[in-house]
């Protein structure tokens, strides 16, 4: 019988140092208890599934401090001018894709404000593209095609913390000046070493073991999700718990748009009616016509002025009495 040390000196190079890497990271953790769990009925298996889900949000308010950190020196890049890069592989960055790419239709941001980048590029979103995970200078070379800066943020994303191409990106973008978080969901990774802001979501070894798209894609997601509508929170692109610069691209975000408006300012359907007529259908514009009393030209220079944080652009209107 071969062992495994046997099998490892005749495997390709590096493949036995690969796998005793992974024996050590708690992601790939193997869980005895669970070994025949093929065996159980499908509600039980939903239920262990579920109870496992349960401990992740735990795991994600321990490291809210540094996740508020992190939130806070986004904002004060992105106010400057800056983007938030997310960067990772497989799972990762599939997820960092999702989480950019519904930024502009929530908070009217800019495509290029906030960005995807999935080793292997947008093909990798549905095909896996092999030996594109391996690869730090990939990452640096797709961070230099958006041409990065110092004002950017670069957020690596990876579960085992260890996966090349989002330790890469976070080590090219640190060595431009930029911000850099290491998202991932063991202690001690490389990748938070490699961050200025390491964010370790230590979830625990999987139902299925290394099948990270579980509790690990979970607190990953967790965790993308405050990154971006906190910083965005920061940035004005709301009014109290209202996101008043949703983008009303279809008819279900036109009604919601007018909800917006009927809740923030208590107006009639004709008041709302006008004052987005008056505002070329911008939400934040048409409140401020509202509850400012001005029109929608003076709506635009004031929320301009104040950096398009709408409580302060209210509070600059010229009210009449």
């Amino acid at each position: 019988m071969t062992s495994l040390t046997d099998a490892d000196a005749t495997t390709p190079d590096g493949y036995g140092e690969l796998r005793a890497q992974l024996a050590t990271l708690t992601t790939e953790a193997f869980r005895p208890e669970l070994a025949e769990i093929d065996r159980l009925a499908t509600a039980e298996i939903a239920r262990i599934m579920n109870d496992e889900d349960r401990t992740v949000p735990a795991s994600v308010a321990e490291l809210l401090p540094e996740i508020s950190a992190a939130i806070d020196a986004i904002a004060a890049r992105m106010t400057r001018g800056g983007r938030l890069i997310y960067a990772g592989a497989g799972t990762a960055g599939r997820l960092g894709v999702l989480d950019a790419s519904e930024c502009p239709p929530t908070f009217n941001t800019d495509p290029a404000d906030v960005i995807g980048l999935i080793a292997g590029g947008p093909s990798a979103m549905v095909t896996a593209v092999e030996g594109a995970e391996d690869s730090k200078e990939l990452a640096a070379a797709d961070l230099d095609a958006l041409g990065l800066t110092a004002e950017d943020t670069v957020v690596g994303i990876s579960a085992s913390g260890r996966t090349p191409y989002a330790i890469g990106a976070v080590e090219h973008a640190r060595a431009q000046g930029a911000l850099t978080i290491g998202l991932s969901c063991n202690a001690d990774s490389a990748l938070g070493a490699a961050a200025e802001h390491p964010l370790e979501v230590v979830v625990g070894p999987e139902l299925l073991t290394g099948s990270t798209r579980l509790k690990a894609g979970t607190a990953q997601k967790l965790v993308l999700n405050m990154l971006s509508t906190i910083t965005m929170i920061r940035l004005g692109k709301t009014y109290g718990n209202l996101m008043v610069d949703v983008r009303a691209s279809n008819e279900k975000l036109r009604a919601r748009s007018r909800r917006i408006v009927s809740l923030a300012t208590g107006a009639s359907d004709a008041e709302i009616e006008a004052a987005l007529a008056a505002t070329d259908g911008e939400v934040k514009n048409a409140i401020l016509t509202i509850l400012g009393q001005v029109d929608g030209p003076t709506a635009a220079t004031l929320l301009s002025a104040s950096d398009g944080h709408l409580r302060a652009a209210l509070a600059a209107a010229p009210r009449t009495t």
